[in-house]
C-alpha cells in the first residue's frame, strides 16, 4: 500500500520544496492551500515527474471550520493521511495598537487553531494504526518575543509548545510529532509580511525554501521533536538563554522596528 503525505501551504514556499521531496520519496499527495491554480501546476508536474498520485483541495485555513472541510473531503476520496505537514501560516507587521483586528484573527485562526484542528483529526487515525508523523512549521521567532511582530511570534512559540508536548504524550506510539524551526527563510514571506520584516531579512542571513524543507523532512524522518535550522541559529538560541530578556527584547526591536 502506498503512502501518502498532506501538506497545507503547498501552493508555495516550503510547503511547495516538501511536496517535491515527498513525491521523490514515492508518496502520494493531498496539497492544500488557496491556490487552485498553483496547486494544480504542482500537481500535475509531480505526476508527470514522479510515478505518485496527487489531490487538490482548496481551501483558506483562515476560514471558521476549514480544517474540517479538508478532512470531509479526504475521507470522502478514502485517502488514509501517513504525515501530516502543518506549513500553512503568515505573518503581519506593526504595531499591535495600530494592527488590522481582522487580519490578526485569520493568522490566529491558520498558525494556530487549524493546525490545532488539523493535527487533532488526523492523529487518531495514525494512533490506531501505530505509525505516522507529523510535521509543524515553527520558527526561530518561537524562542523570542517579537516586538512589531508580537501575535505572529506568539504564535510560533505556541506551535512549539504544543509540538514538543505531543512528541511527549506520544513517545511509544510509532507517531512522531516534528517542529522545525527555521530562520529567515526565502519563501516571499518577508513581503507579505512586511518592511520590518524585510529589516530582519537583511540583518540575517537567509536560507532557500529548498534548504529549509530538506532539513524538515530529515528531521522527520528522524523523528527529532524540535529541530532548529541553522548553526547560528542554534548558537543564537543558545547564547539568548543566558541574556537578560530585557536585552532580548531590546535588540528584537532594535532588528525590527520602524
Amino acid at each position: 500500500m502506498g503512502r501518502t503525505a498532506l501538506i497545507t501551504g503547498a501552493s508555495s514556499g516550503i510547503g511547495y520544496e516538501l511536496a517535491k521531496l515527498f513525491a521523490q520519496d514515492g508518496y502520494d499527495l493531498i496539497l492544500v492551500a488557496r491556490s487552485e491554480k498553483r496547486l494544480n501546476a504542482l500537481k500535475t508536474a509531480l505526476e508527470n515527474q514522479y510515478d505518485v498520485q496527487g489531490t487538490v483541495i482548496v481551501q483558506d485555513l483562515a476560514k471558521e471550520n476549514a480544517a474540517q472541510a479538508v478532512y470531509d473531503a479526504v475521507e470522502a476520496a478514502g485517502l488514509t493521511v501517513d504525515v501530516l505537514v502543518n506549513d500553512a501560516g503568515f505573518g503581519d507587521y506593526g504595531r499591535y495598537a495600530n494592527t488590522d483586528w481582522d487580519k490578526q484573527q485569520r493568522m490566529v485562526h491558520v498558525n494556530i487553531l487549524a493546525l490545532m484542528q488539523m493535527t487533532r483529526l488526523f492523529l487518531p487515525q495514525m494512533l490506531q494504526r501505530g505509525r505516522g508523523g507529523i510535521l509543524n512549521l515553527a520558527s526561530l521567532a518561537a524562542f523570542f518575543p517579537g516586538p512589531y511582530m508580537s501575535v505572529y511570534y506568539a504564535s510560533k512559540a505556541f506551535v512549539l509548545s504544543f509540538t514538543e508536548a505531543l512528541s511527549a504524550e506520544l513517545a511509544g506510539s510509532g507517531v512522531t510529532v516534528t517542529a522545525v524551526c527555521p530562520g529567515p527563510t526565502t519563501t516571499g514571506f518577508e513581503a507579505a509580511s512586511g518592511p520590518g520584516t524585510a529589516k530582519l531579512f537583511s540583518a540575517l542571513k537567509n536560507a532557500t525554501a529548498g534548504e529549509v524543507a530538506l532539513f524538515a523532512w530529515h528531521a522527520l524522518l528522524c523523528g527529532k521533536p524540535v529541530a532548529i535550522y541553522g548553526g547560528l541559529n542554534r548558537a543564537f538560541i543558545f547564547g539568548a538563554r543566558f541574556a537578560p530578556r530585557s536585552a532580548i527584547r531590546a535588540v528584537v526591536k532594535m532588528i525590527q522596528g520602524p
